[in-house]
Order: C-alpha cells, then sequence, then structure tokens
C-alpha cells in the first residue's frame, strides 16, 4: 500500500464527518425555522380574522390567500395548511412554541400536540417526546392510548401537576409518577383467550422488544425468575428490570386475576431483599410493580399503594373498547383528585 492509499480512508472519514454535522446543523436549522414561519403565519391570520370579527370573512380570507400563496409558492400553502398554522397560533403562546422549537420538535410533532385541549395533557406529552425521543408516530400512539390518562401524574390535583411537570423541565429526568400507569397494553403479545402466568411470562420474553415500547424506552431487562433466598426458602421474582432514569431496580410480578393483599407482603420482601443485596451505590431504592389481570382500585386505595414503591396496574392482553376505557379512566382521575384535595 503507497502513501496515498494509507492516507486515503482517514481523510474520507474526516470529509464526511464534516458533511454529517453540516447536514444535521441545516436540518435543526430548517425545522426551527419552518415551525416559526407556521406560527408567525398563523398568528398574523389570526389576528386579521379577528380584526374583521366575521367567522364568514375568515373562511373567504382563508381560501383567497391560499390559492394566492399557491400560485406564487407552489404545493404547500393550501386552506388545510393555513388552518394547522392558525390553530398552533391559537394553542401555543410565543413562549411555547420558542421552547418546542428548542428541543427540536418538528411540525409534525406540532401538528399532534396542537389538538390537545388540555394545557397540562399538551405539556406532559411535549416533555415526554423530548425525554424519549419519540417520532411523529410514537407519539400519535402514545395520544391514542390515552398514555397520560393511564399515568399517576393525571390523577394529581392540577397544581401538583403543574410542579412535576416544571421539574422534569428542569432537570431532565422522569419521576415514578409519570413512568408508571394504572393500565398496561400487551395485545401485542399474541395470547389467546386462556393462559397461564408462565404462558404470559414466555410471551413477555418473545416479545421484549414490544413490552418494553409499551413500558417505556429507559427499562432495560436484567433476569427473569430472579431467585433470591431468605431463611433458606427459595422465591422467585417473575421479572427484573433496570430504569435508567429513575435509577431504580424494577421487579415486576405477573398476576391472574383481581389484586390480593397478600400480593404486597410478597413484593415488599422482594424490594427489601433487592435494596439490601442487589442495589448499587447511586441508585434509589427498588420499586416493584404487580400487573394483574383485572382491576380492583378500592383494594389499592385502601392499601395506599400507589404512595410508595409498591405500583399495581391492570394489564390487557386485547385492547379495551376505547369509549369504555376512557369513560374508566376519567372517572378514575376525577375520584383521585377529590379524594386528594379532601
Amino acid at each position: 500500500m503507497n502513501e496515498i492509499e494509507r492516507h486515503t480512508p482517514e481523510l474520507y472519514n474526516d470529509v464526511c464527518q464534516l458533511i454529517d454535522d453540516t447536514r444535521s446543523r441545516l436540518a435543526t436549522t430548517v425545522n426551527a425555522e419552518t415551525c416559526l414561519l407556521h406560527w408567525h403565519v398563523g398568528k398574523r391570520i389570526k389576528e386579521d380574522v379577528l380584526y374583521n370579527k366575521r367567522a364568514e370573512y375568515g373562511k373567504e380570507i382563508i381560501k383567497n390567500l391560499a390559492d394566492r400563496l399557491t400560485q406564487r409558492y407552489g404545493k404547500g400553502w393550501s386552506d388545510r395548511k393555513l388552518l394547522h398554522c392558525i390553530r398552533a397560533a391559537y394553542t401555543f403562546p410565543e413562549d411555547e412554541i420558542v421552547y418546542a422549537v428548542r428541543i427540536q420538535l418538528s411540525w409534525t410533532h406540532l401538528r399532534s400536540l396542537m389538538y390537545i385541549d388540555d394545557d397540562l395533557k399538551r405539556k406532559f406529552y411535549m416533555e415526554m417526546a423530548r425525554l424519549e425521543h419519540w417520532d411523529t408516530r410514537t407519539l400519535d400512539e402514545k395520544i391514542d392510548g390515552m398514555l397520560y390518562e393511564r399515568t399517576a401524574l393525571s390523577r394529581k390535583p392540577e397544581e401538583l401537576i403543574k410542579q412535576e411537570l416544571a421539574e422534569i423541565q428542569e432537570t431532565n429526568s422522569l419521576t415514578p409518577d409519570v413512568v408508571f400507569r394504572s393500565s398496561y397494553f400487551l395485545d401485542t403479545l399474541g395470547l389467546a383467550d386462556t393462559y397461564s402466568e408462565k404462558d404470559l411470562e414466555d410471551a413477555i420474553l418473545v416479545n421484549l422488544q414490544s413490552f418494553i415500547k409499551e413500558m417505556g424506552s429507559d427499562f432495560a431487562f436484567l433476569d427473569r425468575q430472579k431467585r433470591i433466598t431468605v431463611d433458606a426458602v427459595d422465591y422467585r421474582i417473575d421479572l427484573l428490570f433496570f430504569h435508567r432514569g429513575l435509577k431504580r431496580l424494577v421487579a415486576i410480578d405477573l398476576k391472574l386475576g383481581k389484586f390480593k393483599p397478600e400480593y404486597e407482603g410478597q413484593m415488599l420482601l422482594y424490594l427489601r431483599y433487592l435494596n439490601k443485596n442487589e442495589r448499587k451505590e447511586g441508585e434509589e431504592s427498588p420499586v416493584g410493580l404487580i400487573l394483574c389481570s383485572e382491576g380492583n382500585t378500592e383494594h389499592i386505595e385502601y392499601l395506599m399503594l400507589e404512595d410508595g414503591n409498591i405500583k399495581v396496574a391492570q394489564y390487557y392482553t386485547q385492547l379495551p373498547d376505547k369509549k369504555i376505557l376512557s369513560e374508566k379512566l376519567h372517572k378514575a382521575i376525577a375520584i383521585a383528585r377529590e379524594n386528594q384535595t379532601r
């Protein structure tokens, strides 16, 4: 190999790195300018329509403006597009749109977020998209799956939700109330109508990627049927995970049927063992998640499990009717907020 051939790979790699870095910066800049442009266009139209105070005028002016912009700039400025711009201007205050641009959310992210009417819910999805690096497809799936309504965070009074979201934004780290949910959708496991706890565990391991996607991207699998020995008696933890954001071990117990009080004692034993024997320096205390196939909220509330390091949730192997689930979740949120207010 001559001198030129010897140095060519290094030169090639360096030049590729320069090109890739510049393209990445350009893409970020273009995305930011696109989002801001659309918001400013919407704001300008909004001001014009409000000034004239006539809905009919608004429809007419938007259609006329779309036709003229299309003639000048080509496709991409339809009346539908302008309506999205206006919606963005009504939904996002200027500081929020600037923040969204700074954390590199795309226009398609914003288009999904702008149709969430609840400000706190929208803020939740914005922070989750940032921290877990969701693409727009994942964001849409999480919104459609009512992720926010399934978190413990949604059950808190509004002022506490604001405080926790502000803390997440400031510290760039998730909290247990955001990570753990009241229900999980395990419909991708392909389980039949009748199955055992072992069948469920086997299906999770076979479909580990989809299971972690439902649980949250920061979960890392460690072990199954983790054996622990106490007083010469062997116990086994169904699944053991580590959550990178929370810096905690997460012990998961899989149960058929409703939650039973004795499950709490069993999980408490697991957590105390893990805390004493498996917890590493710099980690927080372990968390337990008991997954049951049926829900019984009263037992969980009376035992105050959601306030400690033991979480209980219902899992669905078949997707429930969305309307029924939505009603159930919103009812649970209302009851929980009322109880906390008292």
